[in-house]
Order: C-alpha cells, then structure tokens, then sequence
C-alpha cells in the first residue's frame, strides 16, 4: 500500500503523457491553443507533444521506481513541472479566459501528486513504528 497511490498517479500521468502526445488536441483545445478549426498549430502540436514525452517520462518512473528515494524523486519532479505548469499557464496562455481553468487543472494534479508522495511516506513510517513497537 505505501506506493500505490504514487503508482496509479503515475499511471495516470503516463496515460495521459502518451494521450497528448498522440493526439495534441486533447491539451491544446483547453488550453485555447488551437486554431478556429479545431486544428492545432504545429508550434504549438510540437511543444504540446513535448511535454507528453516529459509527463509520459515521469509516469512511468513513478510507476516502476522500486527504491524509496527514487519513487520520491520522480514525485517531486511531477509536483514541480505541474506547478511550473500552473503558473504558467494561468499568466502566459494567449487566451485570458482559458486561464484559470488551465492553471487549475494543472496545480489541481501537482496538488494530487504531492498528495500522494505524502500519503506514501506516511504510511512508510506508520509502518515503520509499527514494527518498531512489536
């Protein structure tokens, strides 16, 4: 149990790296970075898929990390890129009013993973003086 929520939050953010990547719409049409059409620009199809490779990359390291401090590193590392993902998105997305929702969807998933780290070292160290006390 100590790293299954890390793990399907990593799942997740695998998923939905992978997501993006193959289908670049899916980020750009919330985020107002798609054109009239629906199509999306190619800067902004290349950058989009750049951060499925990032987020697709993090994933999987949260899923398959064997060692503590490692499972703990590539949380961080998510927690951090959402974070950056957040701010930026909510000052710098061409369209004003697409703004806050992206800037909400992506500290809501910064939040959700460092959740999830902190849940996972809690329950290391109950576990822990658990034994300690038998």
């Amino acid at each position: 149990m100590e790293a299954g929520l890390v793990r399907w939050v990593g799942a997740a953010t695998a998923a939905y790296g992978v997501g993006i990547l193959v289908r670049p719409a899916l980020m750009a049409r919330p985020c107002g970075l798609d054109d009239e059409d629906g199509s999306v620009p190619a800067p902004a199809a290349l950058l989009i898929r750049a951060m499925g490779v990032r987020d697709a990359a993090i994933g999987i390291a949260m899923m398959v990390a064997k060692d503590r401090s490692v499972r703990r590193a590539a949380t961080a590392c998510r927690v951090v890129a959402d974070l950056g993902d957040a701010v930026l998105f909510g000052t710098q997305l061409p369209d004003p009013a697409a703004r806050p929702k992206a800037a909400a969807v992506a500290g809501g998933w910064g939040a959700l993973c460092a959740v999830a780290g902190l849940a996972s070292e809690r329950a290391r160290g109950r576990r822990r003086c658990s034994v300690h006390m038998k």
